[in-house]
């Protein structure tokens, strides 16, 4: 790898978490286009890549996290039970069933793009009806199962689908965040180590780029702290407004890709 591209991956990766982490995302999302299209990652490599970045980047955020006691909530071990084994199930069917990248464009444009323009509907428009009840401890627990089998396909961690699907039933983003970035950061060091087992099993680019990963995952590292302190000092509906920004813009972006 040039030292050019791994400048590159360290400044993606900073800007990118800054961003991201006050509302509970890691930005492995939106980190994977700049992957594919920009660094030219092979498929399917840029899925433990995009998790090796998450393994790196997550702990300037959890850190942060740690030391206010957010981390210690029964939602956090709710997501880890579902997310942990359900990446495993997720990378062995990216291998075998997988590769190429057109399916992961149009799964990920089919829930982000209309999630997120929900979350801001309810946000700049909220009915006027009781608030929505928080899913019980088993729906969360499945849908943290559901989300882990997608971020192993295609290594977005599942904060990026978790977290509008909690705040949009009514769990305060101060409550999500944490909890969605601990299970982001334990479910990708379950799946990047699968992926390395596969690579000794099946021929082809499926081992992370090691290198490109730490450079991405050590701007996310720094950037990911920095937005970690920013998020008690930002309104609750800037949260809510920014995630679902972020939700609808990364499903419009797949839908461009998909349809191109």
């Amino acid at each position: 790898m040039h030292w050019s591209t791994g400048l590159l991956g360290f400044v993606a990766g900073l800007l990118i978490s800054v961003v991201t982490a006050p509302v509970g995302v890691s930005g492995a999302v939106f980190l994977l286009p700049v992957q594919v299209s920009i660094l030219g990652v092979p498929s399917p490599a840029v899925t433990p890549t995009n998790l090796l970045y998450n393994v790196v980047a997550g702990p300037g955020a959890l850190l942060r996290h740690h030391r206010t006691g957010s981390l210690r909530g029964r939602l956090t071990r709710l997501l880890i039970a579902g997310t942990v084994p359900a990446v495993v199930i997720g990378a062995v069917i990216r291998v075998f069933a997988f590769p190429g990248p057109r399916v992961f464009r149009l799964l990920v444009a089919a829930l982000l793009l209309p999630l997120g323009i929900w979350l801001l509907a309810r946000t700049l428009r909220p009915a006027d009806v009781r608030p929505p009840r928080p899913p019980s401890p088993r729906a969360t627990t499945a849908l943290a199962l559901t989300v882990g089998v997608v971020g192993g396909v295609y290594g977005i961690g599942g904060g990026s689908l978790l977290g509008p699907i909690l705040v949009g039933r009514g769990v305060p983003v101060a409550t999500v965040a944490p909890a969605a970035l601990a299970s982001t950061f334990i479910t990708s060091i379950i799946g990047s180590s699968t992926y390395a087992l596969l690579s000794l099993a099946v021929t082809g680019d499926v081992a992370p780029d090691w290198l490109l990963g730490l450079s991405c995952g050590a701007g996310g590292l720094v950037g990911g702290h920095l937005g970690a302190r920013l998020q008690p000092h930002l309104p609750e509906a800037g949260l809510r407004l920014l995630l679902g920004a972020l939700a609808a813009g990364i499903g419009a972006l797949y839908t461009v890709q998909t349809m191109s």
